[in-house]
């Protein structure tokens, strides 16, 4: 065999180191990328750990139907970050970009992005709320509501009949829900507790409390005639008695709603001249209930009247002038004039030993006055 001409290993040395040559340049490159890309990697997580820009405490606001994208860019527009797709690219690498949480928040004064990416995923929306107490006219509720002026938009578009709310808690959302949609709530929670008293009542109520309506006008009655709720089942079979036997239910928060029709709340008895002015909720005048509620009753006393203890009481009045005191209750006249002379003697006792306080304030204040004036007398 003949020997290879020199002119061959050249090219093949050459055709080598060619080879050789490329392999080294791509390395080259793939390191020189693995080291640009480590750099732009430690210069962005610099960016996302680090102190963040705004100087104090700021409200954002997460829209409804909010993307990744579209906060940070917000973020960036409202000088809470520095950099919108440091912001993107770290959700995206965390995995964070679809625990974005809807509502408003409240950064902290020079949060990072780290920060922020976490209170939008993993915190506690600013809570906005209205607690409709138990009792309150419909009347008061929509002040309530008209007064968030902070934290809901829009105006009431329709006035809420008294009886329609169910007093309780009413989350919304910041930016999404309205004043007419948070009322919207209200009765539609109403709606369901009455229909569901109705459907789950006791029917041998049925001869004297014969529609929903009927049931959610006793409810609020009861309602405002005792703050205990050991004391609606109580109160309920008595106003029930009293319309089985014909008789007036003679109740006072009804007499005072008639006067001001929710408007005006008077959390005390009625005077003389209120017991005799003629209005359709004066129930010392009128038979039977009057012709709507008079406040909003909660969804355990709806319960409670639709399933009245079962008593021959006609008559109740407070043991003192204290609410949480609770009521006695009568079967007979006779019995009621007793409770009624003992809730006076509770009175009057209860103002003697409120003089006797305020005497002995009165005395302690004059003797540290003498003794700063001097005078060592006694």
């Amino acid at each position: 065999m003949a020997a290879r001409a020199p002119e061959d290993r050249k090219a093949k040395r050459k055709r080598r180191n060619g080879f050789v040559e490329f392999g080294n340049a791509i390395l080259t490159f793939v390191v020189l990328a693995i080291i640009a890309a480590g750099a732009v990697g430690f210069y962005g997580l610099q960016q996302f750990l680090a102190t963040g820009p705004k100087a104090e405490e700021t409200a954002f606001v997460v829209e409804k139907d909010s993307g990744l994208s579209s906060v940070a860019a917000r973020l960036e527009s409202q000088g809470l970050i520095s950099n919108q797709l440091v912001f993107v690219l770290a959700g995206k690498v965390m995995r964070k970009d679809r625990d974005i949480k809807l509502g408003q928040f409240t950064v902290p004064a020079n949060a990072s992005m780290s920060d922020i990416l976490d209170l939008i995923t993993e915190g506690k929306p600013v809570e906005f709320f209205i607690t409709v107490p138990e009792g309150e006219t419909s009347f008061q509720v929509a002040e309530r509501i008209r007064q968030s002026s902070n934290s809901l938009t829009g105006e009431l578009t329709t006035d809420p009949r008294e009886g329609s709310i169910l007093p309780g808690r009413y989350d919304w959302v910041f930016s999404t829900d309205t004043r007419q949609s948070v009322l919207d709530q209200m009765q539609a929670r109403m709606k369901q507790a009455l229909t569901k008293a109705w459907a789950g009542r006791d029917t041998s109520i049925d001869d004297v409390i014969k529609t929903p309506e009927d049931l959610l006008t006793l409810a609020s009655l009861v309602e405002r005639e005792t703050a205990l709720a050991s004391e609606h089942a109580t109160v309920a079979s008595v106003f029930i008695n009293r319309l089985r036997k014909g008789m007036r239910l003679q109740t006072d928060p009804s007499v005072l709603y008639g006067l001001t029709l929710g408007k005006t709340v008077m959390n005390r008895g009625p005077t003389s001249k209120e017991l005799r002015t003629e209005t359709p909720y004066n129930t010392y005048i009128i038979a039977g209930l009057p012709p709507g509620p008079i406040a909003n009753p909660a969804e355990t006393t709806l319960a409670a009247v639709a399933h009245p203890a079962q008593t021959n009481y006609l008559y109740f009045v407070a043991q003192t002038a204290r609410p949480a005191d609770g009521h006695y209750f009568a079967a007979t006249y006779a019995e009621h004039r007793k409770n009624v002379a003992k809730y006076r003697q509770a009175v009057k006792a209860a103002q003697a030993q409120a003089e006797i306080e305020a005497d002995d304030a009165k005395e302690a204040l004059e003797a540290e006055q003498a003794q700063q004036a001097g005078d060592t007398t006694q």
